[in-house]
């Protein structure tokens, strides 16, 4: 089994591991009311999808109350 032969510096550590940074989330424009919205994801403000409506708007809300 392969062995490192010498330990890894702290900087070269910390230079690998700048790139594991998290990236912002993409956003298109919803075709039909032109919200953003996340790509290949049910519109959050008019519930379409694809041309079609998949979800009615005020069904995304919670239909009980929280006590």
């Amino acid at each position: 089994m392969a062995v490192p032969k010498k330990k890894q510096s702290h900087s070269r550590t910390a230079k690998r591991r700048a790139q594991h940074k998290i990236g912002t989330p993409t956003l298109n424009a919803c075709p039909q009311c032109h919200s953003p919205r996340r790509p290949h994801r049910v519109c959050p403000v008019c519930g379409t999808y694809a041309g079609r409506e998949i979800v009615t708007p005020g069904a995304l809300e919670h239909d009980h109350d929280h006590d």
